[in-house]
């Protein structure tokens, strides 16, 4: 409890103390004036496109049709190997269902989902593009687009359609190549260099 001589030093303490008749907001209306930099920042932003850092071509490619067999092999990649992925006999570490998308979805998430492959040391992936057979021309859109796709890609050793019981024709195994701390990992193991 305060005391009657507390109250009143208080009292006398406080005597000059005026109360602020502004309302306690910030001011956020302020004007600013627009500077021939500002105006040419803006102008150059309206202008230029964002930096497309996907190399994946996204021009016209050969149309393929829903029986045709992707199959493709970097150069180096030993040929037992490349018979082992043909035959689906790696385990598939991840998919990616392209089912749905426009092409310039499927372009990015294709990109994308290689890249996270190699960051996490995936080896082989399987990706299901669809056989485009309900299309009335008879062309696998997306299919004709990943054929073009997967050599443009550096982390791509090789490919190749599907077991039938993994989609056949309408989905493709994907071989990765390993990433540099993985390939450094390796060396460290078996002593290379």
């Amino acid at each position: 409890m305060t005391t009657k001589d507390e109250r009143l030093a208080f009292l006398e303490e406080m005597k000059d103390v005026r109360r602020i008749r502004k309302p306690n907001r910030a001011e956020v209306a302020a004007l600013r004036e627009l500077t021939p930099g500002h105006l040419e920042r803006q102008r150059a932003a309206v202008e230029k496109q964002a930096r497309d850092l996907n190399p994946l071509t996204a021009d016209t490619v050969e149309p393929l049709t829903a029986h045709d067999i992707l199959s493709w092999q970097r150069p180096g990649v030993q040929h037992g190997v490349f018979r082992k992925l043909r035959l689906g006999q790696y385990p598939i570490e991840a998919r990616l269902d392209l089912h749905r998308m426009t092409v310039d979805e499927a372009r990015r998430e294709v990109f994308a989902f290689i890249n996270d492959c190699v960051n996490y040391g995936l080896r082989s992936v399987m990706i299901l593009h669809g056989k485009g057979e309900r299309n009335p021309d008879g062309i696998a859109q997306l299919k004709s687009y990943l054929a073009k796709w997967l050599p443009e890609l550096d982390s791509v050793l090789a490919f190749h359609s599907a077991r039938k019981h993994h989609g056949g024709t309408g989905a493709v195994y994907v071989m990765v190549r390993k990433s540099d701390r993985d390939k450094q990992h390796n060396r460290e193991i078996h002593g290379g260099r």
